[in-house]
């Protein structure tokens, strides 16, 4: 049965949408934002050569590279100010989270709410700013050494480079703060989604030429266009799925009135951790060979050129450790968004409890066993997501990245997100409307 709030998002119309002034400035914030974001995609970066950073990434497109290329939305392929994107802040993140669950002063300023959330976000700003200046002075040095890309090679090169790369860097980080505070969805998020969405047409217009040239037949095309189709669909299903436990709560007296026993559910997403552990585990593929995709390219010979081909796409070392790494992330982000002991302890206080399980403790175990058990399912569910479209890829020689489950994945639980949080707008909207005439009439009255 659905709930009052289920009904309630059901009934919104466009009616309640064109009242909600604050939603509508929210919305055209987060345009605005993403505006500014796809016009620095196309800055380029002072001192290049067009022609040859064209074919630099058109020999490497199909590698790391073009997976970079599709999380900062073409901006490394134009090798653009916003080239590095947000993903030192991505392994920034993941190493301050890692961190948290290590080091106990961490881990008490995890503990302390608000307060500590804040100091751990600035901690996670200075690596995101060590992580930048360590990627944008390694790609500097690549590409002044990738033969004629850079008109004048030289210390002043490497330097500029460096800081237009970093600011560019901590310039979306806080425009994706922006968006979390005063726009729509979460910021990181709407980065990412944005850059995949702007390569959607040219990446379609890509497969429909090489259709039309005969590279791909009529039936292998369509057989693609019905897997995104069905990848898309099993990823909403698999998102809203939900394990649901059930509550008790006891008849209560207040007073000399006596109030009847409630039962509500704890529901268990099956996949907790969203789509955190497919870009957790993109970003740490592409931390190390970054600069290796440009050595290879360039012709490089030695240890970097030797990553950058294992870790290509296709290649078995890039899928066991693109595999391995999801299914960690899974687990690890789920236990860090989720404590089945804290969920215990919040029910015995407010009298709750599972029927058949001893409040406490025993509640706490059951929670967490039951977790871990739905966590195995998302874990497998984002791996086959994430590998079924690269496997496909790699064997028909399609080299159209954003045909992965990667890219799929994100666009559709940052849709969903999106979606849910615009009815949440709505529905507070609405209810400050019902507050209101019950004033009025009360005040009539």
């Amino acid at each position: 049965m659905a709930s009052a709030a289920e009904q309630l998002a059901a009934n919104l119309n466009f009616g309640a949408f064109a009242k909600a002034d604050e939603l509508k400035k929210r919305i055209w914030f987060t345009l605005g934002a993403l505006i500014i974001y796809r016009l620095g995609t196309y800055v380029p970066l002072p001192g290049m050569n067009p022609d040859a950073v064209a074919d630099l990434f058109k020999q490497s497109q199909s590698g790391v590279l073009g997976l970079f290329n599709m999380f900062s939305g073409g901006a490394v392929g134009r090798l653009a100010i916003f080239a590095l994107n947000i993903m030192p802040y991505i392994s920034a993140s993941i190493i301050v989270q890692l961190l948290s669950s290590v080091i106990p002063s961490f881990e008490a300023l995890k503990k302390e709410g608000e307060a500590g959330r804040k100091i751990l976000n600035q901690y996670t700003r200075y690596l995101t700013l060590v992580l930048a200046l360590f990627q944008a002075w390694a790609i500097a040095v690549g590409l002044q050494g990738s033969g004629n890309l850079v008109h004048e090679p030289g210390t002043f090169f490497l330097i500029s480079t460096t800081i237009t790369l970093v600011g560019g860097t901590m310039f979306l980080l806080w425009l994706g703060e922006q968006i979390t505070s005063r726009g729509i969805g979460n910021g990181t998020s709407m980065i990412i989604f944005a850059g995949i969405i702007a390569e959607f047409p040219a990446q379609l217009a890509q497969t429909l030429e090489l259709g039309r040239q005969g590279a791909i037949s009529t039936g292998l095309l369509l057989l693609i266009l019905v897997m995104a189709v069905c990848v898309i669909a099993f990823c909403v299903f698999m998102e809203r799925a939900q394990r649901r436990l059930l509550i008790n709560y006891p008849k209560r007296q207040v007073g000399n009135r006596l109030y009847e026993g409630q039962t509500s559910f704890l529901p268990l997403k099956l996949n907790t951790s969203g789509v955190i552990p497919p870009i957790f585990a993109s970003s740490l593929l592409l931390l190390p060979t970054t600069v290796a995709s440009f050595s290879q390219a360039s012709g490089g010979t030695g240890f970097l050129s030797i990553m950058a081909t294992y870790l290509a796409h296709g290649r078995p070392l890039f899928m066991v450790l693109y595999a391995l790494l999801i299914i960690f992330f899974c687990f690890f982000y789920t236990a860090i968004v989720f404590n089945p002991v804290e969920t215990a302890d919040n029910l015995k206080k407010h009298g709750g409890f599972m029927p058949g399980i001893r409040p406490g403790e025993r509640t706490a175990e059951h929670i967490d066993r039951v977790l871990t058990r739905i966590t195995v399912l998302g874990a497998g569910y984002l791996t086959i997501v994430c590998l079924i479209p690269e496997f496909m890829i790699t064997y028909a020689q399609i080299p159209i990245i954003l045909l992965g489950g990667t890219s799929l994945l994100i666009v559709v639980t940052t849709t969903m997100d999106t979606v849910a949080q615009v009815h949440g707008h709505l529905l507070a909207h609405q209810y400050e409307g019902l507050v209101k005439k019950a004033k009025l009439r009360g005040a009539r009255r």
